[in-house]
């Protein structure tokens, strides 16, 4: 023992044991005056003491004072080489954005500071129990940053630099949540796809290629090492990621153009100095989040999130951002409404016609010129204001005569080959190609609360005359991805299935993603043919006959908990209206009408396997109970505070709790 105590202690150099007891402190002299002595608060003067410990000029400590907060992970070493690793490449490089955005603050005669929450990334708890916690964190990390916010009192304005799924969404929250303040958004961006190989997305159905014999282990082995080929950003494609720095951006909570840019480049260093700028003049105008984030700015970020065709994922984000800024929360008819009236612009990965991946979205214009294309249909609220202090009209015209427009759009025509005008696209020419709005809200027996399905996505090829996806299959029931990916693996599950997975939403899994069976489903060459049906939620990657956030989850009483191997489902998705349904219609041959079937759901019992997973944190279930008092997934799952609190009180009245 004694050996290996030494082997860990390792003390052979004495030298280590030559401490200091006492240190001369900083030189000079604290800016105090008499009024300050008088009536300052203690730990505004204590807070001189620590600035001036931790190295800064006594005599700048007059300076305003902004705090940029990030989701910074990982070490990295001076040449940029990993001393420890991040969770994942979004939050590896947005250190050099904080730097950036601190040096032109102090440049300016500011006292940055800076806080870090960081965060997990979806892509590698696919499949895992690290999924349990990807959307809890999200409210969690939001009051985290809020407390930050709220310890530093002298702080005048805050930076919030993220990057991707639940970070971006919660630095949103987090800053919205705080209307009296100054704030700016600064996304952290994209990393460069292969220029051969595959985009993060694909990449990870590599298992089930694998599997099914349509890719080999070598192949597997190449594509995958070279997927992330750039060591920043977020994914190559339009999922959450991505979609939420466009949402950020559509809300006026960034500076023009910031959503997209190509992690570790220039122009995506040079963001980070114009938020400085932009929270200095916000400060100084006495302009605050409350004047940016409103119902209108919500009302554009949702008509920008149709023309994108985001992830529906933030269909869960953009109600908790409302909510946390005080605003009306978008409800299930104001997102129809919206998608009814505004087509999708965007190609791009997942959805297509053509699959650029996210640069060249931002080569293209990004938001700004996709809000042009918008601003011609008359569909956006132009009085807006954004972070530069002008309203979005201003920003309009700037963008469209800019230097930074015209030559972007030229470098991706000439470098690329590529016409920016077939990534980011006309209404008119989006139409001739058939392209469909985003999102469509079916109903039915099986989800009498909603769901959503990313209708634009479904394969062209397996609709009808119509535009219209019909599917009458039998169902293949699952009570956990674990089960119901092995069966997509080993052929358990078939062309014209119905695959149901229930059980798996807030109270379940913590409404875990099923990006591992959506992506199976999509790369595999009879995936097209099969249709999925969950209580739980998809990454923003996913395509296809997906139909997710099915209400009530089963465990909140959803009929979809008492769905049987077997059973007859209808499903029906008109591309074109954006209307749908899914309902149980049969079991065994007998056949029924909708409405028969949800008699016979209602006598049903539920699925005796269905259960909270046993690997469900406590963490996680103290957060479904508190969303679910809340509202649901329909309002986000948010924590509503009077609503909690009613519950509470009510229930110890109840109890006899005193």
């Amino acid at each position: 023992m004694h050996e290996q105590i030494m082997s860990i202690m390792g003390e052979k150099d004495s030298s280590c044991f030559d401490i200091m007891a006492y240190a001369p402190g900083a030189a000079g002299r604290l800016p105090l005056t008499d009024d300050l002595l008088r009536n300052a608060p203690s730990g505004d003067l204590f807070g001189m003491s620590q600035n001036v410990g931790m190295g800064w000029k006594p005599g700048e400590l007059n300076g305003k004072q902004f705090l940029i907060l990030s989701t910074q992970g990982g070490i990295r070493n001076e040449d940029g080489s990993p001393a420890a690793l991040g969770y994942h490449t979004g939050h590896w490089e947005v250190g050099l954005l904080m730097k950036a955005a601190a040096d032109e603050i102090s440049g300016r005669g500011g006292i940055p500071f800076a806080g870090y929450v960081s965060d997990p990334c979806d892509g590698r708890s696919q499949g895992t129990t690290g999924m349990f916690d990807s959307l809890p964190y999200r409210n969690d990390a939001a009051m985290v940053f809020r407390r930050l916010i709220r310890s530093l009192p002298t702080r005048k304005g805050v930076i919030g630099v993220a990057t991707c799924d639940k970070g971006l969404p919660a630095m949103m929250l987090a800053i919205a949540g705080m209307p009296q303040l100054p704030g700016v958004i600064v996304p952290g961006g994209v990393t460069l796809p292969p220029v051969d190989g595959e985009d993060a997305g694909k990449i990870q159905t590599i298992g089930a290629r694998y599997v099914s014999g349509e890719l080999s282990l070598e192949a597997a082995a190449e594509l995958g090492c070279r997927a992330c080929a750039t060591p920043g950003g977020g994914c190559q494609f339009l999922g959450t990621a991505a979609t939420a720095q466009v949402v950020a951006e559509a809300m006026g909570m960034t500076v023009p153009h910031a959503a997209l840019a190509p992690s570790g480049q220039p122009i995506w260093i040079e963001m980070a100095r114009q938020s400085s700028r932009a929270l200095m003049v916000m400060e100084s105008e006495g302009l605050r989040m409350a004047d940016i984030v409103t119902d209108a700015a919500i009302r554009n970020a949702m008509a920008v999130h149709a023309a994108f065709g985001g992830s529906t994922n933030l269909l869960l984000h953009i109600p908790a951002i409302a909510h946390a800024a005080g605003l009306t929360v978008p409800a299930v008819q104001d997102w129809i409404q919206v998608n009814k009236h505004v087509p999708r612009l965007v190609s791009a990965l997942p959805n297509g016609p053509i699959f650029h991946p996210t640069i060249r979205v931002f080569q293209a214009g990004g938001v700004p010129e996709v809000m042009l294309h918008l601003r011609k249909l008359g569909i956006l609220d132009e009085s807006v204001l954004t972070v530069t202090g002008t309203t979005l009209g201003e920003v309009l015209d700037w963008w469209e005569s800019s230097e930074r427009r015209h030559l972007l759009r030229k470098q991706l025509k000439e470098k690329d080959g590529v016409d920016p005008d077939s990534v980011i696209m006309s209404a008119e020419y989006s139409r001739r190609l058939g392209i469909t709005s985003t999102v469509t809200f079916p109903t039915g027996n099986i989800a009498p609360e909603g769901s959503v399905i990313k209708s634009t996505s479904i394969d062209p090829s397996v609709l009808d005359d119509h535009g219209v996806y019909r599917h009458r299959g039998r169902a293949k029931v699952f009570t956990t991805e674990r089960e119901a990916i092995r069966a997509i693996k080993t052929g358990g599950v078939l062309a014209g299935d119905v695959v149901v997975l229930l059980g798996r939403g807030p109270s379940g899994t913590g409404m875990e993603e099923t990006y591992q069976l959506t992506s199976a489903l999509k790369h595999l060459s009879f995936g097209k043919y099969v249709s999925l049906i969950t209580d739980a939620r998809f990454s923003g990657v996913s395509t296809g006959a997906c139909i997710g956030h099915v209400g009530p989850e089963a465990l909140a009483g959803g009929p979809i908990g008492k769905l049987r191997n077997g059973d007859l489902i209808d499903i029906v998705v008109d591309r074109n209206t954006l209307e749908g349904s899914i309902n149980f219609v049969g079991e065994g041959e007998v056949e029924v009408s909708p409405e028969e079937g949800a008699l016979i759901l209602a006598q049903r019992p539920f699925h005796p396997d269905m259960r909270p997973d046993e690997a469900l944190p406590d963490d996680t279930r103290l957060w479904a109970a508190l969303q679910s008092v809340s509202g649901g997934t329909w309002r986000g799952n948010v924590y509503d505070v009077e609503r909690i609190i009613t519950a509470l009180e009510a229930g110890k009245k109840v109890l006899g709790w005193h």
